[in-house]
């Protein structure tokens, strides 16, 4: 009974001073909502990488160059080749790959009537959707032929219609659009992926053949990446080592030397951007977790005033017969009750918005129960240890000083 009494004289307390209370809470609030919404963002953008690597497929293999070292130091302008050649060499003398898909790519200017954006040009080759798994929502896909004959077609990303300000994907298909001053034909519009990143945008591109890029757009022999599907997933260690064998023999590497290309399978991708977005998603919930240290500070301050307040009232107490440990209790509870308060209104505000995120700005978020759960009882941890310094000076006032307090 004693214990409840206590209990209830805390919130007693507490709702005295409602606008204190309120305003005191206000940075765990802010805290624990800031943690929760951050660590949504980056569990969201963590399935969204790897639903996005899973969709390219589970066979597909991507090759690029490597890096030159020279005197043991490897720099941008020391980067390898891949070309045409390596690409018709994977083609002719593959037996477990059953698809090759060069391509090359640069940042150019694409105009349509009189609007303009810049975008990524990319020269593939026919089989781009097949490999990289893309589907189109109007038109088609250029043919091997019309690569072969250097046809000026294009083929355009969700992203690049927006740009120019085009709303039905319909309505573009036969119409001219330039890119570096040359006039292409739209035939198709890809469907959208969405972005995973900030830094690579997949419907932000136009692609062209690869041969009318190589000849009459960006004039070079030198491909970006080359893309191979394995025959099955259980021959992907083989076909990995096969691509190395046939590379090496074209770039005429010796047995000593090392590659000087890479070769990555989707695991590979997957794992590392898991890694990356895994750290990002740390930091982000890092410095949101500062905030929950800020707001405890602000706590142990207000009680530490409520302290000085209060004397008379902890005088008379003990003078009551009211002990050090109940007087301790009271005040703990009081920081534990507004923490509690403001951890459990910051969870309904952090995950009201992520979802907010997720709906208006595009956001892919992803609420955990468990970090959900971590933020409450961190909040809860901050009262108690954030709590103990005003709880112990309260307990510890000599009764006769504080019945004298003015």
């Amino acid at each position: 009974m004693l214990h409840l009494e206590v209990f209830r004289v805390a919130l007693t307390a507490l709702r005295a001073n409602k606008l204190r209370s309120l305003l005191t809470m206000l940075g765990i609030v802010i805290g624990v909502g800031a943690v929760i919404a951050m660590d949504g963002i980056g569990r969201g953008a963590q399935s969204a990488i790897k639903a996005r690597i899973t969709s390219l497929g589970t066979t597909l293999l991507s090759i690029s160059p490597g890096q030159v070292q020279a005197r043991g130091v490897a720099s941008e302008s020391d980067r390898a080749k891949l070309t045409m050649s390596d690409a018709q060499a994977l083609e002719e003398q593959g037996v477990l790959i059953t698809a090759v898909q060069p391509e090359m790519s640069r940042q150019l200017q694409v105009q349509f009537n009189s609007k303009n954006t810049s975008t990524q040009i990319v020269g593939t080759t026919a089989n781009y959707l097949e490999v990289r798994k893309y589907e189109l929502q109007a038109g088609r896909m250029f043919s091997t032929q019309e690569d072969a004959g250097k046809q000026r077609l294009a083929v355009l990303g969700p992203q690049v219609l927006v740009n120019l300000g085009i709303e039905n994907p319909e309505a573009i298909i036969g119409e001219p659009v330039r890119i570096r001053g040359i006039q292409f034909t739209v035939i198709g519009v890809l469907k959208g992926k969405g972005q995973t990143n900030p830094f690579q945008n997949p419907d932000d591109q136009v692609l062209i053949p690869l041969n009318t890029a190589r000849f009459r757009v960006i004039g070079s022999d030198r491909v970006r990446n080359i893309s191979v599907l394995a025959a099955s997933e259980e021959k992907i260690p083989e076909a990995m080592a096969e691509v190395q064998k046939i590379i090496r023999r074209e770039h005429k590497i010796a047995r000593e030397r090392e590659d000087d290309f890479q070769i990555r399978n989707q695991a590979d991708f997957l794992t590392t951007a898991a890694e990356t977005s895994a750290v990002f998603g740390s930091l982000l919930a890092g410095i949101a977790s500062v905030s929950l240290i800020v707001g405890g500070i602000g706590i142990m301050n207000i009680m530490l005033v409520s302290v000085t307040e209060r004397t008379r009232e902890i005088g008379v107490r003990k003078a009551l017969g009211a002990t050090k440990l109940n007087i301790l209790f009271q005040f703990l509870i009081e920081a534990i009750v507004l923490c509690l308060l403001g951890g459990a209104i910051g969870v309904a505000l952090g995950m009201g918005g992520a979802l907010a995120l997720s709906k208006f700005a595009n956001f892919t978020t992803e609420i955990s129960s468990q970090s959900v759960m971590l933020a409450f009882v961190f909040s809860a941890a901050v009262g108690v240890i954030f709590g103990v310094w005003p709880a112990r000076r309260a307990a510890g006032l000599d009764p006769i000083t504080a019945l004298r307090y003015e």
